[in-house]
């Protein structure tokens, strides 16, 4: 058997892998993101996103599913825009060599991300009735052109995923995108000890938008619990920038980060970290009365169902209820952005989901929420997925219909 033929029959095993994979998964956005990086993989390619088409409110097209690459939270392109518009817009698919000396190439996106994309194949996804987005398939990682089989296997996913939707009935439901309140940039952490140099963090690139839930997943060593610690002003970038709120905390001094973590970030740690020799409204009153304008600690403790308890000790309380003042005091400073490093690590299911109906109340209210954790499960609540691999931002999924935390089973 020739090489051609080899592959195609490797391309048709993937497609029945796909086709398995978009009618039995529990969650069809995990399906269509899990079979957008077996053709990414399959075809020796860099990176690869799902957009979908917006018609019936503002005409853009949006980012929902990608891979490898730079982050796209936040872009989007008007109909015709780009590549990827314009295949919407013509319902055409197109093989691009050299997307930086095409005419249609938004370079915004390249300009903005840092991320070079060279070449680029963009099918249309196209229901029954319309097309309803793209798929694009971008650079081989081996330098080498896109054949008619590469072609053919992106054109195969984009039927199945139609198929899928509207089987399915995948709600797109776009909603109106928030403000973001955070923003890192070729963010790099390399830590020293001697003579060795370890590079943790290798060019991330982050949006956080105001009143979104967030889950960092990975695996130890990745760099999720790096990049939350200097989101929290824990630790500083080593190259980089991180703007909150416009202002740049990139290389701030000792004070204005020590009042960047009393006023902007709430903490809500794996191991609780209360004051022992404290009760749990003391614990609050501790930290409520190093911020300006805190709120009371009847009222945080009455959010997280504890009133009863707040002249316990930590010794006198469960692990979720400990988890739970742990949580109140994260609230009590009023602030902007929450980071949980494994709330739910040291619990059992029970307390865990105790713990995350907690949280699910809290962005509710509106809050802003950065979770690391090892438990996939706990990402079907987000609404957005970041998969870290290497020390980069790997794989990005909005979730437009998070689950409640009653729903979750492991």
């Amino acid at each position: 058997m020739d090489n051609s033929l080899e592959k195609r029959a490797e391309y048709t095993q993937v497609i029945w892998e796909i086709t398995k994979q978009l009618r039995e998964a529990d969650s069809l956005e995990e399906a269509l993101q899990a079979s957008l990086g077996q053709v990414v993989k399959t075809i020796g390619a860099q990176a690869g996103t799902i957009w979908f088409y917006n018609s019936e409110d503002d005409g853009r097209i949006y980012p929902s599913f990608w891979i490898g690459g730079a982050s796209l939270t936040g872009f989007s392109l008007a109909l015709g825009e780009g590549i990827a518009g314009a295949v919407v817009e013509s319902g055409t698919a197109t093989v691009v060599k050299d997307c930086q000396n095409d005419p249609r190439w938004a370079g915004r996106f390249d300009a903005e991300t840092g991320f070079v994309t060279r070449s680029m194949i963009c099918v249309p996804l196209r229901n029954k009735y319309e097309v309803i987005g793209c798929i694009q398939i971008i650079n081989k990682t081996d330098g080498s052109l896109y054949d008619d089989a590469d072609v053919e296997l992106c054109e195969n996913l984009a039927m199945l995923t139609a198929i899928a939707i509207d089987d399915r009935g995948l709600n797109l439901g776009f909603a109106k995108e928030k403000p973001v309140i955070l923003s890192l940039r070729d963010a790099t952490k390399t830590y020293v000890n001697g003579d060795i140099h370890t590079q943790v963090l290798k060019g991330v690139n982050l949006d956080v938008r105001e009143g979104e839930f967030l889950v960092i997943l990975g695996e130890s060593g990745c760099g999720k619990s790096t990049l939350l610690n200097i989101i929290g002003g824990m630790d500083s970038l080593t190259t980089g920038t991180m703007l909150f709120e416009g202002k740049d905390y990139s290389h701030a001094d000792e004070k204005t980060m020590t009042q960047y973590r009393r006023n902007c970030i709430g903490f809500i740690f794996q191991a609780y970290n209360l004051m022992p020799t404290l009760t749990a409204e003391e614990n609050l009153d501790f930290i409520g009365e190093l911020c300006p304008d805190s709120l009371s600690a009847e009222e945080v403790l009455s959010r997280v169902d504890l009133l009863d308890r707040r002249n316990n000790y930590p010794a006198q309380m469960s692990g979720g209820q400990q988890q739970r003042v742990s949580i109140a005091r994260a609230l009590i400073k009023k602030p902007k952005v929450i980071l949980a490093d494994e709330p739910t690590a040291a619990l059992d299911y029970e307390t865990s989901v105790e713990v995350l109906t907690v949280l699910e109340e809290v962005i509710r209210r509106g809050a802003t929420l950065l979770m690391v954790t090892h438990n996939e499960e706990i990402a079907k609540m987000a609404n957005r997925i970041i998969r870290m691999k290497g020390g980069v931002i790997a794989e990005v999924t909005i979730n437009r219909h998070p689950a409640a935390a009653k729903e979750l089973v492991w």
